[in-house]
């Protein structure tokens, strides 16, 4: 059997924590199914005797058909509370589950996904197994407690009443699983075009102005147009079927009716008591096969859930996890080797940077400088060789390290780091909520962020907007690199974090810089930034082909020499 028809069944284990609230639901469940079946069985047993026999239901009667409404009401209520809430426990516990997933697989899951495609499972998939949590598993269960119950009754009363229902009861069970193959198949395509939605209109929000500003939004409008035409044409292909399963479930309940009445006809006053326990046995049937049907089309949402919760790590933790080094920190690599799928990117790479120094890499977009800051801050492992933090005394592995330990160490600063919707100053704590007043002043004036505050109209309280969208490039890597610093990181890793800042702010940033012990791993184009580092490794083909300071490798030609003419000249055109 596949994965994807596991996938329900692998939801199930997020009900364990819950199992108590599992046992009430189902008693409350089936205290509501067995209160109706017996209120209306013995109305229509009194009726009957009222109109056959002519005698009149008692007081008693009467008083315990009224017990049995309050009782039903009761257990109705306290089902539906009891269903709900332990749905939207299980929902708010497999969100947490997603986001940890993704963390956890980041930014190998992330890579290649659009986040309005994210976003789609972290809520409308999550969503969509509401109904799975609050009604199939405990409905499933009293109705098969109604069904063997009810039958056996049936067939105390006449054994004909029985075989009319069992069949039908059996028939409407099995029908969900009829074309099941095909319903996941249309399920999956439903929730396709839903994430393929989401992820075109988030991308439409956060490019509005790109499109605006080149004339585009017509064009990229046609595009939401036709993935909302799929996800219609999905949804009506989904409903269609759907609605013949509610015929043929309506024609074998009618059938059934039929051979019940057949049955009952010419009995005493029991037979409108024998056709409502019939009706009452098949209606919780009928509502357990849509929970069923429901179910099944549920899957394709399940198994999107379950990827994302279950995301194998990119960076699993440490068996035996080792301190930390103490004083500054530097970082060696040695003989790595990594790749994209079946992409080579870093070949042997071998690297040294000693405690307290500024290297710069160097090299063409495409050479592997990005993927070895990725490694360095161990969002990946590398496929062959070791990355350590040293000092002068020992080295350990980043694969022996607690992430805390790692993130307490290292901080990574890219281009295009992101901002959140929130305060100037809830964006700068993020990292370092713990920091005291002060370091946060000194922190945000060595980076020049106490005047991007003074022009704001609330100054560290105002909004930043969502990623940032009230700042410019050059104010979110200032911000960007404020947060880092907050930290107080021992490896600081720059990958064009200051490529949105002027030279002259560059400049500036790097003085400042330089006066912190701080190891720095700046990753450049721009010469000047280049320039100022201790030393200069140059990267071609994922490997470091040329190391030293700016004096030597410009003395001559040299790999650095060519690729910062490269670089000009691209600028130039």
């Amino acid at each position: 059997m596949s994965g994807r028809s596991h996938a329900l069944r692998g939801l199930l284990p997020a009900l364990r924590p819950h199992r108590r609230m599992v046992l009430r639901t189902m008693v409350a469940c089936l205290t509501d199914q067995v209160a109706l079946i017996v209120l209306v069985t013995w109305s229509a047993h009194s009726v009957g005797r009222a109109v056959i026999d002519g005698a009149a239901p008692g007081l008693p009667t009467v008083c315990a058909l009224a017990g049995l409404v309050l009782l039903r009401a009761v257990a109705t209520w306290r089902q539906m509370d009891l269903s709900h809430d332990l749905a939207y426990r299980v929902l708010a516990e497999l969100r947490v589950r997603i986001y940890d997933g993704l963390s956890r697989s980041a930014p190998a899951r992330i890579a290649g996904r659009r986040s309005g495609d994210l976003a789609a499972t972290a809520m409308n998939d999550i969503e969509k197994l509401e109904f799975f949590y609050a009604h199939a598993t405990a409905q499933l269960v009293a109705s098969g407690v109604v069904v063997g119950s009810g039958t056996i009754a049936l067939g105390v009363l006449d054994p004909w009443l029985a075989l009319a229902v069992l069949p039908t009861a059996v028939a409407l069970m099995a029908h969900p699983f009829l074309g099941d193959r095909g319903r996941t198949a249309r399920g999956e395509e439903v929730r396709t075009a839903t994430a393929r939605l989401s992820a075109d209109a988030v991308e439409t929000v956060d490019g509005m102005r790109e499109l605006l500003a080149r004339d585009a939004f017509d064009r990229h409008r046609r595009r939401l147009v036709d993935a909302g035409h799929r996800l219609a044409l999905a949804q009506r292909a989904e409903a269609r079927h759907d609605g013949a399963f509610t015929a043929v479930q309506d024609v074998l309940v009618a059938l059934a009716l039929i051979a019940v009445v057949t049955a009952v006809t010419g009995k005493d006053t029991w037979a409108p008591a024998a056709l409502a326990l019939a009706v009452s046995i098949l209606a919780p049937v009928a509502a357990s096969a849509d929970a069923l049907r429901q179910a099944g089309s549920l899957r394709a949402a399940a198994a999107r859930v379950k990827a994302a919760t279950t995301a194998p790590p990119t960076a699993p933790p440490p068996r035996r996890p080792r301190p930390l080094p103490d004083g500054p920190l530097g970082v060696h690599l040695r003989n790595v080797h990594f790749s994209y799928g079946d992409t080579p990117v870093l070949r042997g790479l071998d690297l040294t940077v000693p405690p307290g120094s500024t290297i710069a890499l160097a090299g063409a977009s495409g050479a592997g400088k990005t993927t070895l800051a990725h490694l360095m801050a161990r969002f990946w492992d590398p496929t062959e060789g070791t990355v350590e933090l040293t000092n002068v005394h020992e080295a350990v592995d980043l694969r022996d390290l607690t992430d805390d330990d790692l993130r307490s160490a290292v901080a990574l600063v890219g281009q295009d780091a992101a901002l959140f919707h929130g305060t100037l100053r809830d964006n700068l704590r993020m990292a370092a909520p713990q920091a005291t007043a002060e370091r946060l002043d000194h922190i945000i004036e060595q980076c020049g962020v106490d005047r991007i505050a003074a022009t704001l109209p609330n100054g560290l309280e105002s909004i930043v907007g969502e990623r940032g969208a009230t700042l410019s490039g050059g104010q979110r890597a200032r911000v960007a690199l404020a947060r880092a610093l907050l930290t107080d990181p021992r490896v600081l890793i720059l990958d064009e974090a200051t490529a949105h800042i002027d030279t002259v702010g560059d400049a500036e940033l790097a003085r400042r810089l330089g006066a912190r012990d701080t190891t720095t791993i700046v990753i450049a184009h721009r010469p000047a930034t280049i320039r100022r580092a201790d030393q200069i490794a140059v990267i071609e083909s994922g490997r470091i082909v040329e190391e030293g300071t700016w004096a030597t490798l410009t003395a001559a030609p040299s790999a650095l020499t060519r690729l910062l003419t490269r670089t000009s000249s691209e600028s130039r055109s």
